[in-house]
């Protein structure tokens, strides 16, 4: 079939369903997918029936005429590294996140002070969820990572089965956000997944929480801090963060077997359980549960109700954990006295870059020297490590970083 007869074609089944042909077509052939646009006109119809008129769809939709294939790569991805709990620690909770953190807190005080006194939720809990969301806002400067999120939805909707009625749904939910006037469609962008603005909500997420702090008659989560953070605080809040109380403790266990489930603080003090800087738990009558996500060589935690609240940000101890020793680290209240089992020597932010630009220098790692470590940074360290003669665990270790030096 040629070229202008495809196109007809198309045109015609696009008009059948209501939708603009020449909006549809705008791109010409090269970058088009009739299956896409055919998918993307029989949608028009959907949304029309959940309340998006026929002009935000129109608007949200120009230009886009195809999925985005970088979506759905990463939507196929399976890593095969899975982290130990000590890497997914060290790369969100160190002197620079810390650091940062301390001075945005100083910065966006007075916004601080406000949401604090409005919706109850500590502010270094805030700072952390924004550290460990967006850096603090920085990947959103990130093009690289920053897409459409009307075309990311849509490609997932079209062309992944998992994900496809969660992507309906949230696509929806942003045409109707496009269409409220809190955002254009050149500034609705998020992660590939569809989460938005500083602190990450999904469209769903956003209806259900967001709010205009700064009072310009907008909730703008991507470019008004403010508008985000209390965005944050609003979801913490609705889901029963208690004011005033942590989301846990450190602790020392004892030797021996320790029973499950939820106890009062004075219960686990009872069966020896104690804080690991020495200090008296505040409230006794508090119910916790006992975790130890490194074993028992590890750091151990009795975790109250807000580290559950925090869950209802991201479904996963991990996170909520590395939200609340972030939070601890921002406050000035210390890190850890019983530190991750690591079987190596740590490095501190700064030398893990370092590591990374030496690595980089002799030609084994091409991404950015972030202090972060993640899979390229590792192969570039087995790389190397193979070629020394070492033991290639892929570990940012001093003994590593010792032998780069040496080049």
């Amino acid at each position: 079939m040629g070229i202008q007869k495809a196109k007809n074609r198309i045109g015609m089944m696009l008009a059948a369903a209501g939708f603009s042909v020449a909006f549809a077509l705008a791109a010409g052939p090269a970058s088009a997918d009739a299956g896409f646009q055919q998918w993307v006109a029989s949608f028009r119809s959907v949304a029309a029936k959940s309340g998006v008129s026929g002009n935000t769809y129109d608007r949200a939709f120009r230009g886009i005429t195809a999925p985005d294939p970088e979506v759905l790569e990463k939507a196929r991805y399976q890593p095969e590294f899975t982290a130990p709990v000590w890497d997914y620690f060290d790369n969100r909770v160190h002197e620079n996140s810390v650091a940062v953190g301390r001075e945005m807190a100083r910065k966006w005080k007075p916004w601080l002070d406000r949401i604090e006194a409005r919706y109850g939720v500590d502010r270094y809990i805030l700072l952390s969820i924004w550290s460990m969301e967006s850096n603090y806002g920085e990947i959103l400067k990130n093009d690289k990572v920053m897409r459409n999120v009307v075309r990311s939805l849509a490609t997932l909707a079209y062309g992944d089965k998992r994900r496809a009625k969660f992507a309906r749904t949230q696509l929806i939910a942003a045409l109707k956000i496009l269409q409220s006037g809190d955002i254009d469609e050149s500034h609705l962008t998020g992660s590939w997944a569809g989460a938005m603005g500083h602190t990450q909500f999904i469209p769903t997420s956003y209806q259900a929480y967001a709010v205009d702090a700064d009072g310009n008659g907008r909730r703008d989560i991507w470019t008004s801090v403010p508008d985000a953070l209390a965005t944050a605080a609003n979801l913490l809040r609705k889901n029963g963060w208690q004011s005033g109380k942590t989301w846990g403790y450190e602790v020392v266990i004892p030797a021996g077997k320790l029973p499950a489930g939820s106890k009062t603080l004075a219960q686990w003090e009872s069966l020896g359980v104690e804080r690991a800087n020495g200090k008296a738990f505040r409230r006794g009558g508090d119910k916790a549960e006992l975790k130890v996500p490194d074993g028992r060589g590890g750091p151990a935690f009795l975790m109250t109700k807000n580290f559950y609240v925090l869950k209802n940000y991201n479904n996963a101890d991990k996170y909520a954990l590395a939200v609340g020793l972030l939070a601890d680290e921002i406050a000035g209240h210390g890190g850890l006295v019983q530190d991750w089992k690591r079987p190596f020597t740590k490095l501190s932010f700064e030398e893990k870059q370092e590591l990374q630009q030496r690595l980089s220098a002799n030609g084994y790692y091409d991404g950015k020297a972030d202090g972060k470590i993640g899979d390229g940074s590792r192969s570039a360290i087995k790389a190397f490590q193979a070629q020394m003669g070492l033991t290639q665990d892929g570990h940012p270790s001093k003994e590593v970083l010792k032998f780069l030096r040496g080049r």
